[in-house]
C-alpha cells in the first residue's frame, strides 16, 4: 500500500494488483487533548497510509496538535459532523477510506484487520463494531439508544447491521464517492447505513475495543438531542426510500380513525333514519379521503423512489469494484 502523497502508480503488470491508497480521515471539533494521540496511533497501525484531520471551527489548539503529530490538517467550515465528512469524501482521492472519531475512543491496531477483510471480500463497507468493559466509554443510556435505533434501521432495512451508530468505519473508493452524504450532524453514521443496506451493498464488521477518552477532553454528543435528531433521520429515511409501507400505514391509520368515527354515525342512521351528528359524517368522509390520498402518494413515490434507486445503483455500479494487493499480515 501507498502513501496518498507518493506518485500514484496503479498500472496492473498482470501478475500483481497494485497496492491500494489509504487515507485515514479524522473529523475533530476541540479535540486538542486527544488528537496527538489519535494520529499518532493511526500513523504507526497504518504507515502507508496518509492521516487527513478536518478541523470543524474548534475553539481550542486542535490544528496546531494535529500538525505537530504528522497529520495533514484541513478545515471545513460548516458546523457539523455530517458537514465534515462530505468534505473529506468530496475532497480526498483515495482507494480505502478509513473514517475514525478524533476523541481517542477507538483501536487504532483494529484498522488493518478492517482494511484486509474489505479488500480481500471485496466489500464496500466495514464497520469496527464497539465491545468495551468501561461504563464511562459507553454509557447505559447510549447502549439502550443505540440498541433501539439500530433494532429500527434492521427491521426496516435489512438485519445486517449490529452497530449502527459507531463512528469508526472502512469504505471503498464506490462507497465514498457515490454516498450523498445529506446529513448534517451525526446522524450521518445512520445514512451510511441505510446507503449501504439500500443497495445491498457487500458489507462486514471487526470487533474493536472501545475505551474511555483521556482526562481533559469533552464529549460532543448529547444523548436525547442527538438521539432524537437519528430517530427523525430513520424516519425520514424510512418516508424517502420506503414510501409504499410509509404512506400505507399512514393510510391504514387514517381509514380505521374514520371507521371508529363513523360507527356511532351508521348506528343511528340505521335506528331512526337521521344524521343528527353531520359534522361526525364530514370529518368521517374527510378522513377516508386523506386515507385515500395517502395511498395515492405511496403508490406514486414507490415509482419515483425506484427510479431514484437505480440511478444511485449505476452510479455506484459506475466506480470499478476494490482490487488491490493484500497487507502482508
Amino acid at each position: 500500500m501507498q502513501r496518498l502523497d507518493a506518485p500514484a502508480d496503479h498500472a496492473w503488470d498482470g501478475a500483481h494488483p497494485p497496492a491500494p491508497r489509504i487515507a485515514v480521515l479524522v473529523p475533530c471539533y476541540n479535540e486538542e487533548v486527544a488528537i496527538p494521540r489519535v494520529v499518532a496511533a493511526f500513523r504507526n497501525a497504518l504507515p502507508e497510509a496518509t492521516v487527513f484531520v478536518y478541523d470543524n471551527n474548534s475553539r481550542d489548539r486542535t490544528r496546531q496538535a494535529a500538525l505537530a503529530a504528522g497529520a495533514v490538517v484541513r478545515t471545513e467550515r460548516l458546523q457539523g459532523k455530517g458537514h465534515v465528512v462530505r468534505r473529506m469524501l468530496a475532497d480526498i482521492e483515495a482507494d480505502v477510506y478509513v473514517l475514525v472519531d478524533g476523541d481517542d475512543t477507538y483501536d487504532a491496531a483494529a484498522a488493518p484487520e478492517m482494511i484486509r477483510l474489505l479488500l480481500e471480500e471485496r466489500l464496500d463497507m466495514v464497520t469496527g463494531t464497539r465491545i468495551t468493559d468501561a461504563v464511562a466509554a459507553y454509557r447505559p443510556g447510549h447502549r439502550l439508544g443505540n440498541a433501539v435505533l439500530t433494532g429500527v434501521v434492521r427491521l426496516i432495512f435489512g438485519n445486517r447491521i449490529s452497530d449502527m451508530l459507531s463512528g469508526y468505519r472502512v469504505f471503498s473508493r464506490r462507497f465514498a464517492k457515490s454516498f450523498p452524504a445529506l446529513a448534517a450532524g451525526f446522524e450521518t453514521e445512520t445514512e451510511f447505513t441505510v446507503h449501504a443496506l439500500e443497495l445491498s451493498m457487500p458489507v462486514g464488521e471487526v470487533v474493536t475495543a472501545y475505551r474511555e477518552r483521556p482526562p481533559g477532553s469533552a464529549s460532543k454528543l448529547n444523548t436525547w438531542r442527538d438521539g432524537f435528531r437519528i430517530l427523525r433521520t430513520i424516519a425520514l429515511l424510512v418516508r424517502r426510500e420506503r414510501p409504499l409501507p410509509f404512506f400505507a400505514l399512514l393510510a391504514l391509520a387514517l381509514a380505521l380513525l374514520s371507521v371508529g368515527i363513523a360507527v356511532p354515525v351508521f348506528q343511528t342512521f340505521l335506528a331512526t333514519g337521521l344524521v343528527p351528528r353531520l359534522p361526525t359524517a364530514v370529518l368521517s368522509t374527510g378522513l377516508m379521503l386523506l386515507a385515500f390520498l395517502s395511498l395515492a402518494c405511496g403508490l406514486i413515490l414507490d415509482t419515483v423512489t425506484r427510479g431514484r434507486m437505480e440511478a444511485k445503483r449505476m452510479a455506484y455500479l459506475a466506480i470499478p469494484a476494490p482490487d488491490f494487493a493484500l497487507p502482508p499480515r
